[in-house]
């Protein structure tokens, strides 16, 4: 008897054990903390599919951008619009922004919310080269405003302050956010807007009413493939210029020695992956033509030696580009020490690869035919006026064009005809160079 009851005792604690289990709380957690571009797209659509696999109860977006493409925005808002999995965009931690692209991001959430000390705003379009006429202005900047207001009439926020977010480039702190019905709650942690969220309703992608299981839930982070990774840190202005200058000075160094190769392989490879970074974030026309005249300057260099010039030209136009590379409005900076250092970089090595280019062309040629001139032999047949000399440890056809000279005597090569070797005595030509 006492048998039977261990065994029903661990049966119902086995099926008790399941079902709480069955009935844990999950959710899976994205952190978007730099520039929105097709990586980020890739992540989120990643996550949302993984936690409608797993059954998730929901998805946290952490964020804090400074903005980026409008294209993958508009994508990723598609996502989470049409998503059966309810996602909550959270500004956080303390200090970070929402702006530009970012605004798009949090106001399509289900459930926007901010953290102390957080702004969200800025949402005013603008290109990548940051060139437009005005009728084309206007017409994204409308394209970009409809928008916008349609993502907040469709979450219920606060429409006016989404057309004034782009129009007018507004920001607005956390505080002014909620009171403004742009967001719908603020909180200190993860922890506290999880517990906050517990048991409110939302309405996902095909209008099915959801209610939140938050407090206590389990929170799981994708785990980041090699490629993502390579990706996000490509994608960093910094390291995009570091990439375009490691290519720009390969390239160089090919050009003014053909067939090393490697300088070429690596200098291709770093400005295809400087050019994906560079193709998300905000660049100026500007910089990218001065960028390019000092590529155009130093491979003048290159063909045409200048001793310097274009070099020192390639120099200056290389700085005042990387100055002028990203708009000026834009949040996307390089450091000035990090210029200075490249730039003065790139031209010290080239400087040094044209002067070796130089000095090369100058050198005497010390192979073929031509490398024996002015180098001492010796005859070992008489020369009548032909015969066979010894030079450089080999026999050589020779010629004197000043009389017969016997064998065994010294002579000295001063010009070639074709395989032939046009020699004087050394005694008459000069002493020449030993054999």
């Amino acid at each position: 008897m006492a048998k039977k009851t261990v065994l029903c005792g661990l049966f119902f604690l086995f099926l008790f054990a399941g079902a709480a289990s069955a009935a844990e709380k999950t959710g899976y957690t994205l952190n978007i903390d730099g520039a929105i571009g097709p990586i980020t797209y890739y992540q989120v659509k990643n996550v949302l599919n993984l936690a409608e696999k797993n059954k998730a109860d929901f998805v946290l977006l952490i964020v804090d951008t400074p903005g980026g493409l409008l294209s993958s925005t508009r994508k990723i808002v598609q996502e989470i619009l049409t998503s059966d999995i309810p996602v909550i965009g959270f500004v956080y931690p303390k200090g970070s922004q929402c702006a530009s692209a970012g605004v798009f991001v949090l106001l399509s959430c289900h459930i926007a919310a901010m953290a102390p000390a957080t702004n969200i705003g800025a949402a005013h379009p603008v290109t990548l080269t940051g060139q437009q006429d005005e009728t084309m202005k206007e017409k994204v900047v409308n394209d970009t405003v409809s928008f916008m207001k349609a993502i907040a009439v469709h979450r219920g926020r606060n429409a006016g302050w989404a057309e004034r977010a782009v129009r007018e480039s507004i920001s607005s702190t956390e505080n002014e956010a909620l009171a403004e019905k742009v967001i719908d709650l603020t909180a200190g942690s993860t922890e506290e807007l999880l517990n906050i969220l517990d048991g409110k309703t939302v309405k996902t992608g095909e209008g099915i009413q959801r209610t939140l299981s938050t407090k206590n839930a389990r929170l799981l982070t994708p785990r980041e493939s090699f490629k993502e990774r390579i990706l996000k840190i490509i994608a960093d202005p910094s390291i995009a210029y570091i990439l375009l200058m490691i290519g720009t000075l390969g390239i160089m160094v090919e050009l003014y020695h053909p067939g090393l190769g490697i300088p070429g392989i690596v200098g291709t490879v770093s400005l295809i992956l400087a050019f994906f970074a560079l193709h998300t974030l905000p660049i100026n026309i500007t910089g990218v033509l001065l960028i390019a005249v000092s590529f155009i300057f130093f491979a003048i260099e290159a063909v045409t030696p200048s001793f310097g010039l274009f070099i020192i030209s390639g120099i200056i136009t290389l700085m005042l580009g990387s100055f002028f590379l990203f708009r000026p409005m834009a949040d996307f900076k390089i450091p000035a020490g990090l210029i200075f250092g490249c730039t003065l970089t790139v031209g010290i090595i080239l400087w040094l690869a044209v002067w070796f280019t130089v000095r090369t062309k100058k050198r005497k040629v010390a192979t073929g035919t031509e490398g024996l001139l002015g180098e001492k032999g010796k005859t070992l047949k008489a020369l009548a006026p032909e015969g066979i000399i010894f030079v450089q440890g080999e026999y050589w056809k020779a010629r004197s064009e000043s009389g017969d000279i016997p064998a065994g005597t010294a002579v000295v090569v001063k010009k070639t005809e074709g395989l032939t070797l046009i020699v004087e005595p050394a005694d008459k030509g000069g002493e020449g160079k030993n054999a």
